[in-house]
């Protein structure tokens, strides 16, 4: 004691993912069990815990060795202070307002709250049961710290046994912001409307018949994926012909169809319940839910909704994303009725509003990799690598394509949602939302914009825009340095070698770039190696139409006579006229166009309906184990793909499968890389190997490109995208490393 009810004690601070995963009454269960005195509370920073009595020291030690499922502590340090203490430990009112601390994403529905629902008890059937350990959370933020009065639930006071647990500490529904029930909480219901709200949208999926389901983070379109008569019907609706739909079943549902292993089933499970990419076994479901594809995305019910919604059925569903073609999910009711009552036959609607879109997250277990980074995921962070401790506020705003936006702050690195394609007049308003959005949630006050230097990107617009240093990052180069980033690859850790590959980027020379071996750092970068530049005819038909890249490349491996036969009844003379003369066929080394070339020279016919679709068929087709791989020439600069396709040509002569065929490509491809990778860092210029570009969401290519670098230190995506949904965490550390460096 220090005077007058003056103790003193320790002043602990815990920074980190603590807010809303039910952290307070976790510290005031251990601190009652080790016989102190303080209280706990929420402030900006984090949880600020006041501490006096014996055994301090044991109390901070063992702060995060027992910290709640959805808590990520990042730091925990102490002081000693002299205050007022209570005569037992409490748990306090939030101080402050404002935003140093993580913000905790969305989480599926705890083995708990999923027993209860259908339980008997005041919350059996309830869609909205939840507690610390599961439920909404950033897609019912308005504003930190985190407290009911700042969600959407603050529209629904709660009833008096809601407030009993939200006020009781031992309590699993302590300060669980969204607690509800029946009495108090929202509701759902069918539209139309009349009977039971489950049962009449199971009456729909029955018929065959689509219904509109309103999730945690948007609208879903659900149809019976047994059934491919509903399955087409979907498509048609929506006019979405080939991409691949997700799908929402039980364990024992996914398993009936596809392979799952432990790990599979563990990230099937993750509280993120990210829709999963597995290897089909099975031929239960009709090939209208992915055609041509030899995986499936699968995803667990991760709400109450959801799971009453797959028990009533009793079957798995379609849960795609309920959007207009190229637009954002739909988040509102009346805009569902709007936009998507030409796909629906009926709404499952509910009341809570939805603060900010977020489709579902995109992933796979083996090898690990993140192709959407979405609900479940965002807002989580990053660590930032040794080095950065003294960089400056940096917000980053990706590319064209998959756009998503990144803040540097305190350290850490928010890479946020994926957002889409900017050419899109409403996914641009959703980038703009989500910039001032992010900006004002976190007390963001960037020092410096980084974006990429293509001119005609929106985003780059928007950086120029800003009144801010802005800081362009070479495409290529931003890809490296988020794998860097990711993998804490320090500031002043030495070179590495990129291997690089994906559909497009700018490079300095004016050129389209795609297929590169980079060797830098964060500061910068040499290009040691790339893909033989091949025309593009058309420009960006060529992106949409794979047989125009495989004339392209065709002629230039002097192979003239097997793109005349292949594709006769296409306008050539004129194309190849155009590429002589240079007009509307600009030079690219994508790897991208090759996949889409090598695609088309196997019987890939037609316009690409979405982006990808010709290489994502092309991997399905190389499922033979090793056949051999094709060669690629040249030893330092221009990779030469003449040797491949006049390899090819001779396997084409010689009958081969079009599965050994792709098989080889796939090989040949990695092989390639690898080799001139390995030379960098056996000669001691690079210090390990990076893979990145969204080439490398194919897990045949990465399989093989890490089988082929061998025991070399290896550096992949597996918390962000390696696609150009990465790309600010990568334009952000490039900024933040020049600042840093001066």
């Amino acid at each position: 004691m220090k005077g007058r009810g003056m103790d003193e004690g320790w002043r602990i601070r815990v920074r980190g993912q603590v807010q809303g995963v039910g952290f307070r009454p976790y510290i005031w269960q251990l601190a009652r069990s080790m016989g102190l005195r303080g209280r706990v509370l929420n402030d900006p920073e984090g949880v600020l815990i006041e501490a006096a009595g014996d055994g301090l020291a044991a109390f901070v030690a063992a702060i995060p060795a027992r910290a709640p499922i959805l808590a990520r502590v990042d730091a925990v340090t102490h002081e000693g202070a002299v205050f007022d203490l209570p005569e037992e430990f409490e748990i306090a009112e939030s101080r402050g307002v404002g935003a140093e601390t993580r913000v905790t994403p969305d989480a599926a529905s705890c083995p708990d709250c999923v027993a209860e629902v259908f339980a008997p008890g005041r919350r059996q059937g309830y869609a909205f049961t939840n507690c610390t350990h599961c439920g909404p959370r950033f897609t019912i933020l308005q504003g930190l710290p985190y407290d009911r009065a700042r969600t959407t639930m603050a529209a629904f006071p709660m009833c008096a046994a809601c407030r009993a647990e939200y006020e009781n500490p031992g309590d699993r529904r302590f300060h669980a912001q969204p607690v509800a029930c029946p009495d108090c909480g929202p509701r759902i219901w069918l539209e139309p409307g009349g009977g039971e709200a489950i049962a009449g949208a199971v009456a729909v999926l029955r018929s065959g018949g689509i219904v509109a389901v309103k999730g945690l983070g948007g609208f879903h379109l659900a149809c019976d994926a047994g059934n491919a008569g509903a399955v087409a019907l979907l498509r048609a609706r929506k006019r979405r012909p080939a991409k691949p739909f997700a799908l929402m079943g039980t364990l024992a549902m996914i398993g009936a169809t596809c392979a799952v292993s432990e790990v599979e089933a563990a990230l099937l499970r993750d509280p993120a319940a990210p829709i999963v990419l597995l290897q089909k076994v099975a031929e239960l479901l009709p090939e209208e839910v992915a055609p041509g594809q030899a995986v499936l995305g699968w995803m667990l019910p991760y709400t109450p909704l959801h799971h009453l919604l797959i028990a009533e059925f009793g079957g798995p569903l379609v849960m795609t994303s309920g959007n207009l073609s190229g637009e954002p999910q739909v988040i509102g009711n009346e805009e569902a009725r709007d936009k998507l009552g030409a796909f629906a036959d009926a709404f499952l609607m509910h009341d809570r509003e939805i603060a900010r879109r977020l489709d579902d997250s995109v992933e796979r277990a083996a090898p690990p990799m993140v192709l959407r980074r979405a609900r479940g995921r965002v807002p989580g962070t990053l660590p930032l690598p040794e080095g950065f401790e003294t960089a400056p506020q940096v917000v980053a705003y990706g590319g064209q394509m998959k756009a998503a936006i990144c803040l540097l702050k305190n350290g850490q690195a928010l890479l946020g949602h994926h957002l889409g394609e900017l050419d899109e007049a409403l996914t641009w308003e959703a980038f703009l939302a989500a910039d001032a959005d992010y900006a004002a949630l976190f007390d963001h006050a960037p020092e410096v914009v980084a974006c990429d230097p293509h001119p005609g990107y929106r985003a780059t617009q928007a950086a120029h825009g800003r009144g801010l240093p802005v800081v362009e990052v070479q495409h290529h180069h931003a890809h490296m340095a988020a794998c860097m980033a990711e993998n804490g690859w320090p500031l002043g850790g030495g070179p590495v070698v990129g291997i690089v590959l994906d559909g497009a980027g700018l490079g300095p020379d004016g050129t389209i770039w795609g297929g590169e071996l980079l060797l830098g750092d964060y500061l910068g970068f040499e290009r040691r190696g790339w893909l033989s530049p091949v025309a593009m005819p058309g420009g960006d038909r060529a992106s949409r139409e794979p047989w125009r890249n495989a004339l392209a490349q065709l002629d230039a491996a002097g192979l003239e006579h097997l793109a005349d036969e292949m594709f006769g009844a296409q306008p050539l003379d004129l194309l190849r006229q155009a590429v002589r003369a240079g007009v509307n066929a600009p030079l690219t080394s994508s790897a991208g166009r090759l996949f889409d070339a090598f695609a088309a020279v196997l019987g890939f016919a037609g316009a690409q309906s979405f982006e990808g679709e010709a290489a994502m068929a092309l991997e399905a087709r190389a499922v033979l184990g090793d056949v051999g791989a094709y060669p690629l020439g040249g030893v330092e600069g221009v990779i030469e793909t003449a040797l491949l396709w006049q390899a090819w040509a001779q396997d084409r002569a010689a009958g081969v499968s079009p599965e050994g065929m792709a098989a080889r490509f796939h090989a040949g491809l990695a092989q390639g890389f690898a080799r001139r990778a390995r030379a960098l860092v056996e000669r001691g210029e690079a210090r390990a190997v990076a893979l990145s570009g969204g080439c490398f969401q194919n897990a045949r290519l990465l399989g093989l490109t890490l089988g082929s670098l061998g025991d070399l230190p290896v550096l992949i995506h597996r918390r962000t995208p390696a696609n150009d949904g990465g790309l600010a965490l990568g334009q952000a550390v490039v900024a933040a490393a020049r600042a840093v460096s001066g």
